[in-house]
């Protein structure tokens, strides 16, 4: 993590004494380098208009690749790279970065010559607690008409220090006469108004505001959520896939319950398509860390006297293979032109989107009806699953009931912003409902794997008694969760009332 500011100052101005910030025990005598650095982005700047910044630099202390991702005003993301002969981006941090590059090509924008002067700030217990750094900095855009910059600045970067010691050294140097960058970085600076704006934020959805700003707050969450997640799926991130996969669920959701304040009917169709194929292709991955993990669990609180034969060994070959497998897929197609499509049209969508009229009515008129609708397509679906008696088996309609809760849920989340308290409580009565029938569907799954499993062994020459008892337990776990659901549908709230 990169803490630190800039400062704007003028060539004349000299360095105050930094042994006169508070908190520092002493300086070192400054340190002199000449940095050359290279930024490389698209033609049209999509790191630099997210405030990513991709560069090669030599010379200094950390010479190598930095790619750095923004994570607050003073903060950023810092990842490094040695140099290497090829000259080529490294893949390493070029996967943190593809969901924004996709299939464009990474040039160079700019380089910079920094002639750069470090001071130590050091602690009562000689540790370094933040460095205080003069450059002279001279840049470069390339180009047909190459345009070059010439400024001073300093930074102040934290070590060890805290945030009360940047507050310090802040107030000494703007003292001595420098005062705020008025760019977030070299960069920033360099390019100037060359870097697009970034997709604009949608109006805060209010009761009496547009119902479309409804969907667009919701759609523009999902979609950040996604690109959040990308780059951790691709480094195989603790719960990215799964993460990753409900934003995209989220997403195709409300464009079905909401579709109706889109005037592309068409394109939300078929984007909705493509949010399923992607869905499906995470969902591979994920099911087999859900059955993994549930076996796993079972298997624990299993008494060894009852586990006969390798059983957790061929568990953990099977499905941990599995995930290799299905993650190679995953990956293969998260560098596919598909995808990267798919991120270009639900980039154009929150950023410029096709609203139909009914979009501008009041939100607190358009969106219960539309709610009310999922909860009558949920509603139809239950009542089949329960006119078939309970325990009989694992009837379809369980599983429909569970994809027509989470609609419902996910569009009565989206729809918080218009301050009515039973939609928080559809929200949460339909996440319970979900996730008993999610349990019920897991079940399924982890049967028809554990007959699989079962009769391997036995081909093999082992004793399949394990498997049986692990299967008859999960049948007996689906009874229990299709029982639950069953009570748990006596207190679902009833359908919104028109105001």
């Amino acid at each position: 993590m990169e803490i630190e500011r800039k400062f704007d100052v003028d060539d004349d101005v000299p360095l105050p004494a930094l042994e006169d910030v508070p908190g520092v025990g002493g300086v070192d005598q400054p340190v002199e380098y000449r940095l050359k650095a290279e930024y490389f982005d698209t033609e049209d700047l999509r790191l630099a208009s997210r405030r990513i910044t991709l560069r090669r630099r030599t010379g200094g202390e950390d010479a190598g690749w930095h790619l750095k991702l923004p994570a607050g005003p003073d903060e950023r993301h810092e990842y490094h790279e040695p140099l290497r002969k090829s000259s080529a981006v490294p893949k390493s941090l070029l996967k943190l970065i593809r969901v924004h590059v996709r299939d464009g090509a990474l040039v160079p924008v700019a380089r910079l010559d920094t002639r750069r002067t470090v001071h130590h700030l050091r602690g009562a217990e000689g540790q370094i607690l933040a460095d205080v750094m003069d450059d002279q900095v001279q840049a470069e855009v390339p180009g047909r008409t190459p345009s070059t910059q010439r400024w001073r600045e300093w930074e102040i970067e934290l070590v060890d220090g805290s945030r009360d010691l940047l507050d310090a050294a802040e107030a000494v140097v703007t003292a001595a006469g420098a005062h705020a960058a008025a760019h977030r970085s070299k960069l920033a600076r360099i390019l100037g108004d060359r870097v697009p704006d970034g997709a604009a934020e949608p109006p805060v959805p209010t009761p009496s505001g547009p119902a479309g700003d409804v969907l667009l707050a919701y759609l523009r969450e999902q979609v950040t959520v996604l690109q959040q997640q990308d780059p951790q799926v691709r480094v195989d991130g603790h719960d990215a896939i799964h993460r990753m996969r409900v934003s995209i669920r989220r997403a195709r959701s409300v464009l079905a319950t909401y579709r109706t304040l889109l005037d592309d009917t068409e394109a939300v169709r078929l984007l909705r398509e493509e949010l399923k194929w992607l869905a499906g292709v995470l969902g591979k991955a994920r099911d087999a860390q859900v059955m993994h993990e549930r076996l796993q669990r079972m298997l624990a609180d299993e008494p060894a006297e009852l586990l006969l034969g390798p059983v957790g060994r061929r568990v953990d070959v099977e499905l941990g293979g599995d995930y290799k497998k299905f993650r190679t897929q995953v990956l293969r197609a998260l560098d596919g032109r598909r995808y990267f499509r798919l991120l270009d049209a639900l980039d154009a969508l929150v950023a410029d989107p096709a609203m139909a009229p009914r979009a501008a009515e009041p939100a607190h008129r358009v969106i219960p009806a539309l709610i009310n609708r999922d909860m009558e397509r949920l509603r139809r679906v239950v009542h089949d699953a329960r006119t078939h008696p309970a325990g009989l088996g694992d009837h379809p309609a369980l599983h429909e009931a569970r994809k027509d809760g989470k609609r419902l849920r996910y569009a009565a989340e989206a729809a918080a912003p218009i301050g009515r308290k039973k939609v928080v409580r559809i929200a949460e009565a339909a996440q319970v409902m979900q996730k008993t029938l999610g349990e019920h569907q897991d079940s399924i799954v982890t049967r028809d794997l554990l007959r699989r499993l079962g009769a391997k062994a036995f081909q093999e020459g082992e004793n399949g008694f394990s498997y049986g008892r692990l299967h008859a337990l999960e049948q007996a776990a689906a009874l229990d969760a299709e029982a639950r659901f069953r009570r748990e549908w006596e207190y679902f709230p009833t359908p919104l009332r028109k105001k």
